[in-house]
């Protein structure tokens, strides 16, 4: 934790700027945003259920104190001023700014590639019942189908989160209320460097890809790997135009959009072994980030709240990384 409280602090002191911002001057004294930041990061790297076991586990906790910053007689926040607090960090979109702090570090070390990546998405389920989705009181005319068919998302909502979408992965899976989470990593240290929540579909899937990669490569052209979920004319055609090879892995069911030409090289055959690795990031998040379900509501809070955890796995890979080559 030594390691990661110093790569922290780091990020920290660079996104200080946004922090005057977001200090009330009215009212009782609120949360520092900077202590407040450090105990969300511990509350994804040691599975804290909720925000008020997490003001126990801060209580009696001598090292969630040293982390967070707190002396040891001082006294700990109330959960509900904590997460109001917690609403003005997301005013000042710190998680973004902290993520991409976190990722500058990794850089400065010459740890990332900025030609070969992967791409993928997946599940995140929401924080409402079944129960909640519901018909609309006044469904649109036209619908989203393919050829303006009224679909169930245009006739029915969720009451609860009205951001949440009922979908299933496959055709043996059941439907869940869901958003969709999706990660572009670099294929070099299998850091994130780029994060997306969208609603959960399909074309959202391969849209947020592309915008990904978009702002990510900036016209400078590299490699993409992906499963075959994206092996599409959509895709491919998309990722083309802006100068990125699709070394997405062929369909086995129908058609491939991708031929020889890509399937030649060796780099394809490495992209498709280095895809497996997101798999780590996503197995991460559902487990130690406690993300397989979620504890908020609405995509900007969900947004907020996903690119925080992959900025803690960030801080984790990058300890690791540094542990090893220490070792070396």
């Amino acid at each position: 934790m030594r390691v990661t409280r110093e790569m922290c602090d780091a990020a920290l002191r660079e996104i200080s700027g946004r922090f005057a911002k977001l200090y009330s001057r009215l009212g009782r004294q609120s949360v520092p945003p900077e202590r407040l930041l450090r105990a969300l990061l511990l509350q994804v790297l040691y599975s804290v259920r909720s925000e008020r076991l997490l003001m126990e586990q801060l209580d009696y906790n001598l090292l969630f104190r040293w982390f967070v910053g707190l002396n040891m007689d001082e006294k700990v926040w109330d959960a509900t001023v904590f997460s109001k607090n917690r609403k003005r960090l997301m005013r000042g979109d710190i998680a973004q700014a902290f993520f991409e702090a976190v990722l500058n570090q990794a850089r400065e070390k010459n740890l990332l590639s900025d030609e070969h990546f992967t791409v993928d998405g997946t599940l995140l389920e929401a924080w409402a019942s079944k129960k909640s989705f519901q018909k609309k009181e006044d469904p649109p005319e036209k619908g989203s189908g393919s050829r303006g068919e009224l679909l169930l998302r245009d006739t029915h909502e969720c009451k609860t989160d009205p951001d949440a979408t009922l979908y299933k992965k496959s055709f043996g899976g059941g439907f869940q209320l869901c958003h969709r989470g999706h990660v572009l990593m670099e294929n070099r240290t299998g850091l994130p460097v780029d994060v997306r929540v969208t609603e959960a579909s399909t074309a959202a899937e391969w849209e947020a890809a592309v915008e990904m990669l978009r702002v990510t490569t900036q016209g400078n052209g590299g490699t993409v790997g992906a499963d075959a979920g994206y092996d599409t004319e959509r895709f491919v055609s998309a990722a083309r135009e802006i100068q990125v090879t699709p070394h997405v892995a062929q369909h086995t069911k129908r058609a491939s959009s991708i031929d020889g030409r890509t399937t030649r090289h060796a780099g394809y055959e490495i992209s498709l072994k280095r895809r497996k690795r997101v798999e780590q990031i996503f197995g991460w998040l559902k487990t130690t980030g406690a993300m397989r379900k979620l504890r908020h509501r609405g995509r900007a809070l969900v947004q907020w709240m996903f690119t925080l955890a992959l900025s803690a796995y960030n801080l984790v890979r990058l300890r690791t990384i540094e542990v090893q080559a220490a070792k070396a």
